[in-house]
This record gives structure tokens, sequence and C-alpha cells, in this order.
């Protein structure tokens, strides 16, 4: 039992909370410094050759699971541990804090009163006449008054004991909810086209939500660098019913436990004519060669495949750049422009830009806002100071002994107690 009470003991000491939160910080701090959730090729490309820190290279970050911070075995370890340790701390600590606070503590000797951190004592002409008036007037100012015996013990803000076990509370379903919204969450990042739709499984692995792009607007200041992205999505349940709205940057879509973002932009097709052919719609992709938000595609001008040219393009705006195979440029082609190029005549009819929708289902959330509301409340009851008054009379002295103690600002109570008191007749 001795080593039991000594492991207790140790796992609800304030200095190994405060030294779980300050690693689960540095943890939370490198979670989100390192990308995370991406392929292991992806941190052999980027940290071999400059590693984490100036130590940790990709063969280290992958044994110790730092692409998945969140729901590594050894963050989940430190979250369980400090979960235990408040859970211990509250039943060992706090709960018989609260509980002495709700006892009525009755002092009987003068020599008690006098040993409290706040002492006074009164010469009064009529001890029971003083006594009925300090307690009258201790309820008066909102204490809670017990008197036995002519003695009187008076109490405030009581309440105030029970915020850091509500914050304790608040901490542990914060955890809880992070950690289950980690193991079961899910993130689906997605570039959509309009009239383009995505579906999504259910729990059951059967058709659910299906997100359709029904618009979407780029706007860009003068000198042409997009400032917000705006979509217009529709949001359609198996059973027909949808709901239709604009999503932008910061301004997402909350659905039925699903948030949709706006994340990104891209540039998904360009529609052509060459020469008399139909309208053609040719996807695009990123050229990273050429720059950050450069996108283009290689198409032939002949019908036998041959004398090809690369068209790129970085804004639905346009100008399309044709570009021959040497990389020569040949012309730069507007929207609804022609122009005859190694022979053919193009015509550029638009350009389809593509939303970066990212789609988050997180089943912790809930959880996590409660646990914030619940943490809020503790910390608010937590500044509510807990004051206790006793008061006692020995009528062959006329004397009234009060006194009293805090467990915050006790100069506030020092002060207060002479006002509680200064009606009485000296």
């Amino acid at each position: 039992m001795k080593k039991i009470s000594q492991v207790l003991n140790w796992l609800s000491s304030l200095k190994i909370a405060i030294l779980l939160l300050l690693v689960i910080a540095v943890s939370c701090a490198a979670g989100t410094l390192i990308p995370q959730q991406e392929s292991n090729q992806f941190y052999y490309d980027n940290f071999n050759k400059n590693p984490f820190l100036g130590i940790i290279n990709a063969k280290i970050l992958l044994l110790f699971e730092f692409d998945h911070v969140y729901t590594s075995f050894w963050f989940l370890f430190l979250l369980i541990w400090l979960g235990l340790a408040l859970s211990v701390c509250s039943f060992r600590r706090q709960l018989p804090i609260l509980k002495s606070a709700l006892n009525w503590i009755d002092y009987k000797s003068p020599s008690q009163i006098a040993k409290l951190s706040v002492a006074q004592t009164i010469v009064t002409n009529n001890c029971a006449k003083s006594l009925e008036k300090i307690k009258l007037n201790l309820k008066k100012q909102g204490w809670n008054v017990k008197e036995t015996d002519g003695r009187i013990a008076a109490r405030q803000g009581v309440i105030g004991r029970l915020g850091p076990i509500l914050i304790h509370l608040g901490m542990i379903l914060l955890m809880i909810g992070a950690t289950y919204g980690s193991l079961n969450g899910k993130t689906i990042e997605k570039f959509l086209a309009p009239g383009r739709s995505i579906d999504l499984l259910n729990n059951n692995e059967e058709k659910g939500l299906t997100i359709e792009l029904q618009k979407f607007q780029i706007e860009r200041d003068p000198q042409g660098r997009a400032e917000q992205y705006k979509s217009i999505v529709n949001v359609i349940e198996p059973n027909g019913n949808n709901q239709s709205k604009e999503i932008s940057v910061n301004y997402p879509l909350r659905y039925k436990g699903l948030t949709l973002y706006q994340a990104d932009w891209s540039l998904a097709a360009i529609t052509i004519k060459i020469d008399n052919s139909p309208k053609l719609q040719i996807p695009i992709k990123p050229i990273s060669e050429l720059g950050e938000q450069v996108w283009g595609t290689i198409i032939p001008t002949n019908k036998d495949g041959k004398n090809q040219i690369l068209l790129t393009v970085d804004s639905e705006l346009g100008p399309v750049n044709i570009y021959d195979n040497d990389g020569t440029l040949l012309t730069k082609l507007i929207i609804n422009k022609e122009e005859k190029v190694k022979g053919a005549l193009i015509k550029i009819i638009n350009i389809i830009p593509s939303s970066g929708l990212l789609l988050k289902h997180d089943p912790g959330v809930p959880f996590v806002y409660l646990s914030f509301a619940i943490i809020l409340i503790g910390g608010s009851l937590s500044i509510i100071s807990t004051k206790k008054i006793w008061v006692l009379h020995e009528n062959e002295k006329s004397m009234i002994y009060i006194g009293g103690l805090s467990n915050r600002n006790l100069s506030g109570l020092s002060k207060e107690l002479p006002n509680l008191i200064s009606f009485l007749e000296t």
C-alpha cells in the first residue's frame, strides 16, 4: 500500500503535470513544423539533405513516427499519462479540498481564532446583540452562515473550489476528443472543376453525401494576384435532398459533422479549337519546372500526332503561351482569339479553373467544444476566492473574537473584515 501511495503521489505531482504539458507542447510544435501524413518518399526527398533541426533525418523521423505525430504511440501515451495524472490529482487533492470547503468547522476557543490569517478582537457592551448584528450583516452581504451555541461560522465562494476540478475534467475531455478525432477522423483534399462532383462513403462503405461544385470564382487584385476564392457547392443526400451554399477562404460549410473548406485553386483544362475541329477540352497539369503556378499540356497540330506544341497558362484569365519543341515562344493567345500556329488555326475558347476543396470529418469536435466550455467555466470559478469567517464571544470579558482565512486575496479579506463589523459599538 505504501508503494501504491507513493506512485499515486508521484502521478498527482504538479511537477509531473507541468513536465508532461511541456513535452506535449513541444511535440505539437514538431507536428506543426513537420508535414504530416505524407508518403515515405516525401520525407526521404526533403529531410535527408536538410535534416529537421540539423540532426533528424528521414530515417529517424519515420522511426519515431514524426510523420504522424498526433496518432503516434508515444504521443497517445503522453496524453493517457497526462489524463491519468489529472484524474489522480483531482481525486487525491482537489476533491478532498472541495469536501473540506463544504464541511463546517466549529472553532470553540479564542486561541483558535487568534491563529487564523486574519483575526480581530472587539470589546462590546452586549455580546448577544452584537453577534446577532454580525450574523444579519453577514447574511446581507451574501455569506452562508451557521450558528452553533452562540458561535458563528460563515463562508463565501465555496463554488470556487469546484474550478480546478472542472479544469481537469475539461482537459481530460479535450484530450479524449482530440485523440478520438485523430484516430477516427477523415480528411479529403480534392480539386473539382465546375459541374464535377465527389461521392462520399458512409461508415458502411455505402454511398453517402455527394459534393457537387456548381460554380467557382477567383477574385484577383489589380496586379492579377489571387485574393479570394469562392465556390458554390451543392451537398446532395442519398434521398435527393440538397443544400446549396457559397464557401470561401475562412468561411467553410458545416453540414452534419462534415466541414467543407475552400482551401486552394488550380486550373483544370483549356478549351480550344484547332482548324475546323469541334471544341476540345484538354486537361492541363502543373509544370513545376516553369514556375510555382504554371499549368500546361502538349498537343499536336497535325492529325498524324506530329508537329507538337506546348501550351502553358498561369491564370484562368489567360493568356495562353504557345511554345515550339525547342522552347521558343511562338505566340500568346488571349481568350476568344485565334491565330495560325505552325500551319494550324488555333482558337482559345476558355480556361477552366478548379476549386481546391478540403473535406474534414472530425467526430471529436463536439467533445473538444464541450471541453473548452467546461475549461472556461472552471477557469472563471477558480478566480472566486473561498473565504471563511468565525465569530465567538466571552461574556465574562465582554469580548468578541472574529477571524478568517481565504485561499487567495487574503489582503482583500483583511480589508473586508473591518467593514463587516464597523457598525458594532465599542
